[in-house]
C-alpha cells in the first residue's frame, strides 16, 4: 500500500485547489503529480492541463504556505482559487499579446532596415542600419522574451529542462553574437532572425492560450445558472432571504413562480410545473408535487412551492454536472500529451546536435567565432516553427472560412479529432428539433378565433402561449379587445369579450394523448384546440444522409421520454436511447468508446454538457444554453442541421492538407540541417529559411479557404 492510499484510509482528507499558469505540457504534469506525492502530507494530487488546475488531498493540518511551498518545490508558482484578485490564465494571455504585438512590430522595422543590408550596403551605411536594428531588438528581446526566458530559468534552477531552454539559448547567444558583430563592424547581424522567432513563437503560445481560457469557460457558465438564493422560511414563521453559499439541508425554501431554485430539495407544499430542461433536455414543463424532488438552477414555471433543502453549494446536482463536465474534458487531452511528450525530446537534441557542431567545428580548426555561428545558425534552424505551424495554420484557414458560413470552431484540435468520428450521438430536443414547441393547427382557425388567440396569448409568458404569439404576430393577427383578463397559473388565462367568457386553458382530458395542446374555449361555440409539435431542424434528413455517406453512423441520446423521443427516431430512421440523466449519457459514451468508436456528440441542453466534454469531439447549435455552447468544440448558427456534416467535411479535408504540412516541414529539417551542420548558413540565413518553411506550410494551408462550401 502506498503513502496516498494509507492516509486515506486513515483519515478524512481535506483538499484544496490551486491554479498553476505555467503548466504547459505533459512534462509539467507528471513532475506537479509525481514531485508533491514525495511530501508526507498529500496523499493524492491531479492537475487539470485544461483549466491549468491542480487539486490536493492532504492532511487537514497542512497549511496553505506548505501547499504553496510544496508546489514550488516542483519548479512551479501557484496560487489558491480562493485567494484570486484576477484570472492569471487570463493575465497571461494579455501579456502575450502585448509581447506579440511588440515583436511584430519589431520585426516589420528591422526587415525594413536589413533590406539596403541584403542589396548591398556597406561601410558606415551598413553599420548605421546594424546600430538601429539593434536599437530596436534588443529592448524587443528583453521584452518580449520575458515568456521563454522566465520559463527557462524556473526549470533549470530546478535542474530540468523544458522547450523555452534552447528557444531561450538560441534567442540570447544570436543578440549577444549580432551585438559583437556590430561592435566590430562586422558583415552579419542577425537581430531581424531574433524578433522574426520570437513573433512566430509568441503567436503560436498566444493561440494556445485563448483555447484554453475558452475550454475553463464551460464549467463557469454552468455554476451561473442556479439563483444566487433564496427566500428562506425560519423557524419563528418569518421569512429571510439568504445567499445560496448560506443555505444548508433541512432549511425551507419558499419558491415563487417565475423563480429558479438555489439548492436541490423536496417540495413539501403546493403545486406548479418546473421547467427541468437543465437536467433532462425536455423543453415540456414538467408538473411537479409533494414529495417530488426538484433541483438547483430548475425554474418554477406556474405556482408558488414550498421546498425542503436536501442538497446545497458544492453538492448539488449541476454542481456534479459541473464536475464531471471538468473531468470529462481533462480525458480528451490525450492527443496534447502525446504531442509534448514528443515535443520533450526536441530540446535535449536540439542542445547536443548544436554542442556536437560547435565542438567538432572546433576540433577542425575553425575557431571559436566561426564555431559559435555554426552553432547558432543550427539552433535557430532547428526551430520546429515550420513543424509547429503545420496544424494551427491549417486549423486557423479552415476556421475562418467555417466561421463565414456560420459555424465557429472553439478549438483547433477539435477538427482533428472531427474528422475521425464514425458514430454521431444526438440530443433530441433543440438539436435535430428547433427545440421550442410550435403550433401546428393554426390555419384551422377563422379570423375570429385567431384575434382572441392573440389577445390572451399576449398576456401570459408561459411556453405555448409564447409560441402562439408569435406565430399569430408574424401572420398579422389584431388582436381582440378583452376585458377583465387574468392569468390562474396552472390553469390558464381567463377574460371576457362581449359579454362571454373566454378562456385559454388547459385542454379536455380527451386530448391527452395527442401530445401538447391547450384550447381556446369562448362560451357558446365549440372550443378549438391548438396542438403543438416541436419540429425538426431544417435539413435534418439530407445532413443525416451525408453523414451516413461519410461512413458515420448515428442514433438518439435524449433525457426525453420515450413519448415523446420515438415519433423523431422513426421519422429519420435513427435508433434512440430515451430518459437518460447526464451520467447515463456519459456512460452511453464510454461504451461507445470502449467499443472502438469516435464519438461526436451533438447536444444543446445543460443536460448534455458533460456529455459534450466527454465525446471525441463535440457540437452545439448556437441556441444552446451557455455552458453547452462552452462545452462544445463547434458551435454552429441557424436553424439548419447541414452544418454539422459540413464541419466534419471540413475537418477531414483539414487533415490532408496537415499531412502535406507535415512533410514539407520535415522534408525541410532533412535538407536545412546537414546543410547548417556543415557551416553552408549563417544565422541570418537560418532565420530566413526557417521564416520561408513557414511561409511555405501557410502557403498551402491557405488552399483551404474553400473547405467550408
Amino acid at each position: 500500500m502506498n503513502a496516498g492510499s494509507s492516509l486515506t484510509a486513515a483519515v478524512a482528507l481535506s483538499r484544496t485547489d490551486f491554479v498553476v499558469p505555467a503548466i504547459r505540457c505533459a512534462g509539467c504534469i507528471s513532475k506537479i503529480e509525481r514531485g508533491l506525492l514525495t511530501n508526507a502530507g498529500i496523499a493524492h494530487a491531479r492537475v487539470n492541463f485544461t483549466a491549468k488546475r491542480v487539486s490536493i488531498s492532504h492532511l487537514p493540518d497542512m497549511t496553505m504556505p506548505q501547499l504553496v511551498a510544496a508546489i514550488a518545490d516542483t519548479g512551479f508558482e501557484a496560487q489558491p482559487i480562493t485567494e484570486l484578485a484576477t484570472d492569471p490564465a487570463a493575465a497571461e494571455a494579455h501579456q502575450l499579446i502585448k509581447a506579440m504585438a511588440v515583436s511584430g512590430f519589431a520585426m516589420m522595422n528591422i526587415m525594413l532596415l536589413s533590406v539596403s543590408i541584403w542589396s548591398g550596403a556597406s561601410g558606415v551605411t551598413r553599420d548605421l542600419f546594424h546600430w538601429l536594428s539593434a536599437m530596436i531588438a534588443l529592448p524587443t528581446v528583453i521584452y518580449s522574451g520575458q515568456p521563454f526566458f522566465r520559463s527557462a530559468w524556473s526549470a533549470l534552477r530546478k535542474r530540468r529542462t523544458n522547450m523555452d531552454v534552447p528557444i531561450s539559448i538560441g534567442v540570447s547567444i544570436t543578440t549577444m553574437l549580432s551585438l559583437y558583430e556590430t561592435f566590430n563592424h562586422g558583415q552579419h547581424a542577425y537581430f531581424d532572425g531574433v524578433v522574426m522567432l520570437l513573433f512566430f513563437l509568441l503567436t503560436g503560445r498566444w493561440l494556445d492560450a485563448v483555447m484554453r481560457d475558452r475550454a475553463r469557460d464551460g464549467v463557469s457558465a454552468l455554476l451561473k445558472q442556479t439563483a444566487p438564493g433564496a427566500m428562506v422560511l425560519g423557524a419563528d414563521g418569518k421569512t429571510e432571504w439568504m445567499d445560496a453559499i448560506a443555505l444548508h439541508p433541512g432549511m425551507e425554501m419558499i419558491i415563487a413562480a417565475g423563480e429558479r431554485l438555489a439548492a436541490d430539495g423536496i417540495v413539501i407544499a403546493g403545486k406548479s410545473s418546473f421547467d427541468l430542461s437543465l437536467l433532462t433536455g425536455e423543453s415540456a414543463a414538467q408538473a411537479v408535487d409533494v414529495g417530488d424532488v426538484v433541483h438547483a438552477g430548475t425554474l418554477n414555471i406556474d405556482a408558488p412551492v414550498s421546498v425542503r433543502v436536501t442538497a446545497a453549494g458544492p453538492d448539488t446536482a449541476i454542481a456534479d454536472i459541473a464536475r464531471l463536465m471538468e473531468q470529462a474534458g481533462q480525458s480528451k487531452s490525450l492527443y496534447v500529451r502525446v504531442a509534448d511528450r514528443a515535443a520533450r525530446f526536441y530540446a535535449p537534441a536540439v542542445h547536443t546536435l548544436a554542442l556536437a557542431s560547435f565542438a567538432g567545428w572546433m576540433i577542425a580548426g575553425a575557431g571559436w567565432h566561426e564555431s559559435l555561428l555554426i552553432a547558432v545558425a543550427v539552433l535557430i534552424i532547428t526551430c520546429p516553427c515550420a513543424l509547429g505551424l503545420a496544424v494551427p495554420a491549417a486549423q486557423i484557414v479552415v476556421a475562418g472560412a467555417l466561421m463565414r458560413a456560420g459555424i465557429l470552431v472553439k478549438d483547433g484540435s477539435a477538427l482533428e479529432r472531427l474528422a475521425e468520428v464514425d458514430l454521431a450521438m444526438f440530443d433530441k430536443t433543440g438539436t435535430l428539433t428547433r427545440g421550442r414547441p410550435e403550433p401546428v393547427n393554426l390555419d384551422d382557425a377563422d379570423a375570429a378565433q385567431k384575434s382572441v388567440l392573440l389577445a390572451l396569448s399576449r398576456a401570459s409568458r408561459h411556453p405555448l402561449s409564447e409560441a402562439i404569439r408569435r406565430a399569430l404576430e408574424a401572420e398579422n393577427v389584431v388582436a381582440a379587445r378583452v376585458e377583465q383578463l387574468s392569468e390562474m397559473p396552472g390553469s390558464g388565462i381567463f377574460a371576457i369579450l362581449d359579454g362571454k367568457a373566454v378562456s385559454l386553458a388547459r385542454p379536455d382530458k380527451s386530448l391527452a394523448h395527442e401530445g401538447l395542446a391547450t384550447e381556446l374555449r369562448v362560451d357558446g361555440y365549440a372550443p378549438f384546440a391548438v396542438h403543438f409539435a416541436d419540429l425538426l431542424r431544417a435539413g435534418a434528413h439530407d445532413t443525416l444522409n451525408k453523414m451516413a455517406d461519410m461512413g458515420i453512423s448515428s442514433s438518439i441520446l435524449s433525457g426525453d421520454r420515450a413519448l415523446s423521443v420515438s415519433p423523431v427516431a422513426r421519422t429519420l430512421g435513427l435508433t434512440a436511447q430515451t430518459s437518460m440523466l447526464p451520467q447515463d449519457k456519459l456512460d452511453a459514451i464510454a461504451r461507445q468508446k470502449l467499443a472502438g468508436h469516435k464519438v461526436l456528440m451533438v447536444g444543446d441542453g445543460l443536460n448534455d454538457g458533460p456529455a459534450l466534454a466527454a465525446g471525441y469531439a463535440s457540437m452545439a447549435p448556437a441556441s444552446a444554453s451557455d455552458a453547452g455552447q462552452h462545452a462544445a468544440d463547434v458551435v454552429f448558427m441557424g436553424d439548419s442541421l447541414a452544418p454539422v456534416a459540413t464541419a466534419i467535411r471540413a475537418a477531414r479535408r483539414t487533415q490532408q492538407v496537415v499531412r502535406q504540412n507535415f512533410v514539407l516541414a520535415i522534408g525541410y529539417n532533412v535538407i536545412a540541417v546537414p546543410l547548417a551542420i556543415g557551416g553552408y548558413v549563417t544565422p541570418l540565413i537560418a532565420a530566413a529559411a526557417m521564416s520561408g518553411s513557414s511561409l511555405i506550410v501557410v502557403a498551402n494551408a491557405l488552399r483551404l479557404r474553400s473547405a467550408a462550401r
